[in-house]
């Protein structure tokens, strides 16, 4: 996968995009907003996704944004429709940005390409082990169990510097960030590597890290970089990704996200996605089901 904004949480997005362009139909949502000024078509949820980026999207609708994408059309009362592009650079300018599409279901809150919703999510970068290996209990790239081993990272992704301020570069095995998702997975290779021996452990975007762990038999071990004192931030809140004219659209989904908030944990934690509170612990099943 690309990575979202420069994460390898895959959006490495051009810039420079227009946000304006043609407009449709009149009509209101159920909530009142008038949307007719900002919506192609309100009665179908328009939904800009990557035909095969799992665990996000793919075009058989098996990724946790297709799965949250049906949720909320069902809460809106409209039907989905995809607009598929390889979320690589070009990506917003030729779908959000050309109104072909009307949002984009997960995108880093405070990236200036679009305008967010309010995150539904907060996840982290995560390191990611075999069971029973004695890297299993490393909670943080300092630690000096990491010294020599060959560590699989998403080349130009934040944790790359804090791997390199640990000094754990010399070793490492680089996988490349832009890739062409449709032909290849940079996450899925750096996993099979771990499987097979070739590298002792690997780090990756919470979404994909826990995806791949869990698909692994026996499942691999997870755990989120939340511990690290130098280097870039590797915990973000992930909101959807809207233009920058279209308020009363965000404020709809807004409302959405709030009133449905267990739900979309629920959807999230059902693909493995290691789901962190404002206090860096983890939510477990359990507590998202709690209303």
């Amino acid at each position: 996968m690309t990575k979202r904004r420069k994460l390898a949480c895959s959006l490495a997005v051009a810039a420079g995009l227009s946000l304006l362009g043609p407009v449709a139909s009149h009509a209101q949502s159920n909530d009142g907003l008038d949307l007719s000024i900002e919506l192609v078509d309100p009665k179908v949820l328009r939904v800009c996704a990557d035909p095969r980026n799992l665990p996000f999207s793919n075009e058989k609708g098996e990724g946790f944004e297709n799965k949250l994408a049906e949720f909320l059309a069902v809460k809106l009362q409209k039907k989905v429709d995809y607009t598929f592009f390889p979320q690589a650079t070009g990506f917003v300018r030729m779908t959000l940005g050309s109104h072909r599409c009307d949002v984009i279901m997960g995108f880093p809150q405070g990236d200036d390409l679009v305008q967010s919703t309010s995150p539904y999510y907060r996840t982290a970068y995560a390191i990611v082990t075999k069971p029973g290996s004695d890297l299993a209990d490393v909670t943080t790239l300092e630690d000096p169990k990491l010294k020599g081993k060959h560590i699989g990272i998403v080349a130009g992704t934040p944790p790359a510097t804090n791997m390199a301020l640990a000094g754990l570069m010399p070793t490492a095995k680089p996988y490349p960030l832009m890739i062409d998702t449709r032909v290849d997975s940079s996450a899925e290779a750096m996993i099979n590597d771990l499987k097979s021996g070739e590298i002792d452990a690997g780090v990756l975007w919470g979404p994909m890290a826990g995806y791949y762990a869990k698909q692994a038999n026996p499942q691999l071990h997870v755990t989120p970089l939340v511990k690290e004192t130098s280097g870039p931030k590797l915990i973000y809140r992930i909101a959807m990704g809207v233009r920058g004219a279209d308020q009363n659209w965000r404020r709809q989904l807004n409302k959405l996200i709030q009133e449905n908030q267990g739900e979309i944990n629920k959807i999230l934690l059902d693909f493995g996605v290691p789901l962190l509170d404002e206090s860096n612990h983890l939510i477990t099943a359990e507590a998202a089901a709690k209303p």
